[in-house]
């Protein structure tokens, strides 16, 4: 298979069986933690559960009182990565394109001097956040290699497509099939590893917020 071949493949069926393990992924995963399920609470309520557990989801995302090193360095880093990794995605030109013949509509792009420093930006948390794990021995002991996984899943996209807006004494076909697979190698374990985060985080957070609305405390 040639370059272009394999090109070609990537941006048709391959891409196509990436979305979809993705969608079916995230639907598998969001059924089985609903399905775990909760005993029925028989003590009568004393506050609204529902709000208390959108509440929690709310101020969990921010900076509060008494929030340790840990917990301020892993807010900024996650913060900026997201932030870093979201406007490269969907203000990148080629990326808005993409969206365009997906979705049949698209957006004005930011200026490309903007795209380099978000993608820097989050390649930069990225790094510090792998650092901040390897040095610190708490971290460092309960890390597995799915952590490690996760990092360089998310680490490639970036660089490769950093490194496909710029000149580089690489074939840009090759390139941009190796972002491409980063890109959809990404699609495909996000569902299945502890990238799955980005929907179970907010379903424990209000999860736990609603038990302790219920109760008539704050979580």
């Amino acid at each position: 298979m040639t370059e272009i071949e394999l090109l070609s493949w990537l941006r048709g069926p391959g891409f196509q069986i990436s979305v979809a393990i993705f969608v079916f992924g995230l639907v598998y995963r969001i059924s089985q933690n609903l399905a775990l399920g909760r005993k029925k609470n028989l003590a009568a309520p004393r506050g609204n559960s529902f709000s208390a557990g959108l509440n929690t989801i709310w101020r969990r995302s921010l900076f509060h009182e008494g929030m340790s090193y840990r917990g301020y360095f892993t807010l900024i880093a996650g913060y900026t990565f997201h932030l870093g990794f979201l406007v490269t995605l969907f203000f990148l030109s080629q990326h808005i394109i993409m969206f365009r013949s997906i979705f049949g509509f698209g957006w004005p792009a930011l200026p490309p001097a903007i795209i380099d420093i978000t993608a820097l930006i989050g390649m930069a948390a990225l790094v510090a956040v792998l650092i901040h794990r390897i040095q610190d021995p708490v971290l460092r002991k309960l890390s597995d290699y799915q952590d490690y996984l996760a990092w360089a899943l998310t680490f490639l996209p970036l660089a490769s497509g950093f490194m496909l807006v710029h000149p580089m004494e690489i074939s840009y076909t090759l390139l941009l099939c190796l972002h491409i697979i980063f890109a959809e190698v990404l699609l495909i374990v996000i569902p299945f590893t502890k990238l799955s985060h980005m929907i179970s985080i907010f379903i424990a957070r209000w999860y736990n917020g609603a038990i302790a609305g219920y109760k008539g405390v704050q979580s």
